[in-house]
């Protein structure tokens, strides 16, 4: 886990509110934004998105984050998701003139994450677990430098590298789609 959200964590297992504030500021926008793409109901996201927080504070004793917070609230809003997904599967009204555009839009993104992954897997193994620790956990340079005892400019040149292989290896356009998708991050 990057080393701010360690603190921020420890902070709010340690029950401070203004770590609950804090979680809230810096999470609440991105994951209503994604709750929203899958419901395309922006309140009915808001009220999920909210949900997971309270639920946080209130198991904040019982739970164990190891890698990564943002990863493990998105996994809490996705499950979140499903659960009133199944409860509403009753309400659950698709627009028939929107099937072809929903399932082309599926299979551009399918196939993204099928180039994504298969350039990703071109790259050396040692360089990918830099830029896993780099964009899944959200490790700095200097954090990953530690952790894997290399040196920091170790560090810079194989991320650059391996962004180099990825630009080689993916569509110009599915380059540019991760590279705003990073940023996002």
């Amino acid at each position: 886990m990057a080393l701010e959200d360690q603190i921020i964590w420890n902070s709010f297992v340690a029950g401070e509110v203004n770590a609950l504030r804090v979680l809230h500021d810096k999470y609440f926008h991105p994951m209503c934004i994604w709750a929203n793409k899958h419901l395309r109901d922006e309140i009915v996201a808001e009220e999920i998105v909210s949900d997971c927080f309270i639920k946080l504070w209130e198991r904040k004793g019982k739970i164990s984050i190891k890698k990564s917070l943002k990863s493990y609230l998105f996994l809490m809003l996705r499950n979140q998701l499903v659960s009133h997904l199944r409860k509403d599967k009753n309400k659950l009204i698709i627009e028939t003139d929107k099937i072809p555009e929903i399932m082309e839009e599926m299979a551009i993104e399918q196939d993204f994450y099928s180039n994504l992954y298969i350039a990703i897997n071109k790259i050396p193994e040692r360089r990918r677990r830099i830029l896993e620790l780099a964009v899944f956990e959200s490790l700095t340079y200097k954090e990953i430098a530690e952790r894997l005892n290399i040196s920091l400019n170790t560090v810079k040149t194989q991320i650059a590298r391996a962004y180099q292989t990825l630009k080689e290896e993916l569509d110009p356009n599915d380059f540019i789609l991760l590279s705003v998708l990073l940023k996002k991050n």
